[in-house]
């Protein structure tokens, strides 16, 4: 079997480490940046802690929905979040990538946030689970695509906290 690659993805904010951890952890910050271009985010449940989960289903302008789910395996308040990563259906089962057959079911995510003079480092690794074969050369080949995934989606949460900074208020 070949060695597994992990994905990482490296994006300095210019924001607190205080306010980007909150725009991970809290329901109202969550859906202002954290999906695709074009989709809305609904929160079905959210519990930041170890064991907790974030149930949510992004919803695109003409009603289709894709549902994702995270089971947090450790939270280290502002530092790190450990968590596996699936989609799943609106009961929270997990399901299969609904356009790569081969994606693997469960992804270990472990963001950190760092505080680099002010601003935030976030640091995105992910990791696949049990995949097989099939769904390892899947996920090694698809690091592109992830990345421009994460360049869409991240690109969202720097303008939402680019409109925060500028505001009075930063919480």
């Amino acid at each position: 079997m070949s060695r597994e690659r992990e994905f990482v993805y490296l994006l300095e904010l210019d924001a607190p480490r205080e306010l980007v951890w909150k725009t991970w952890t809290e329901e109202e910050h969550l859906k202002q940046w954290f999906a695709p271009a074009g989709f809305a985010l609904s929160v079905a449940k959210l519990n930041v802690v170890s064991g907790g989960i974030f149930h949510y289903c992004m919803r695109a302008a003409n009603g289709v929905e894709m549902w994702g789910k995270w089971v947090f395996r450790e939270v280290v308040a502002p530092e790190r979040i450990v968590l596996v990563n699936t989609f799943s259906n609106k009961h929270g089962n997990p399901t299969r990538h609904p356009y790569v057959a081969d994606w693997p079911l469960e992804i270990l995510t472990t963001a950190t946030f760092a505080d680099v003079d002010g601003n935030t480092v976030l640091t995105i690794a992910w990791h696949p689970i049990d995949a097989s074969p099939s769904e390892q050369k899947t996920f090694d080949s698809m690091h592109d695509a992830m990345t421009q995934g994460w360049n869409g989606t991240l690109g969202q949460l720097e303008a939402y906290l680019k409109g925060r900074n500028q505001g009075p208020e930063t919480n």
